[in-house]
């Protein structure tokens, strides 16, 4: 290793660990990183997909602790076909115990390629789910359901999945 660089990581490194343990550094809020499983309409046939789900929430009200913005993304595949959601919007919590239960409402953008033909149209997403706390420090299984809505093709589509995994709370 060069001088130069022995420098800049000992730098970074006093930098970081100097910041007193007590600051905040992430805003309060969890990232979650999961499987899913879809139930989507390609065109006019329904079929099921295979995929992952990841969100971000922040909750930045001090006054309303259980209102969340969430940021989610979720990706799908089958042969000839690739689905992608970006949805955002808010989200209702309240703590119970271990369990988090939580409802949220979102919109966004699909993106859909079926063998080279492409869409973006806009999604709504309704779901909810419910979080347990696990015995690792800052860490939750979650377990969520969502109804997906999206018109494009002169028809409108009505779409479902099913998403578990992770859950970070910082």
């Amino acid at each position: 290793m060069s001088k130069t660089a022995a420098a800049v990581l000992a730098f970074v490194c006093l930098t970081m660990f100097s910041i007193p343990m007590s600051a905040q550094l992430l805003a309060n809020g969890n990232a979650y990183a999961g499987v899913s499983y879809g139930h989507f309409t390609d065109t006019v046939v329904k079929q099921s997909y295979k995929g992952w789900n990841g969100s971000v929430e922040d909750l930045p009200f001090a006054r309303f602790p259980h209102l969340g913005i969430v940021l989610d993304g979720s990706g799908y595949y089958r042969t000839g076909v690739t689905i992608y959601n970006v949805v955002l919007g808010p989200r209702l919590s309240i703590n119970y115990g271990k369990w988090r239960p939580f409802v949220h409402a979102m919109g966004g953008l699909r993106r859909i390629n079926s063998n080279g033909f492409i869409d973006n149209p806009v999604a709504l997403d309704a779901g909810a789910g419910a979080d347990y706390k696990l015995p690792f420090k800052n860490f939750s299984w979650r377990l969520q359901g969502d109804y997906m809505r999206t018109h494009y093709l002169s028809a409108s589509q009505n779409d479902f999945r099913v998403s578990t995994g992770i859950v970070w709370r910082f």
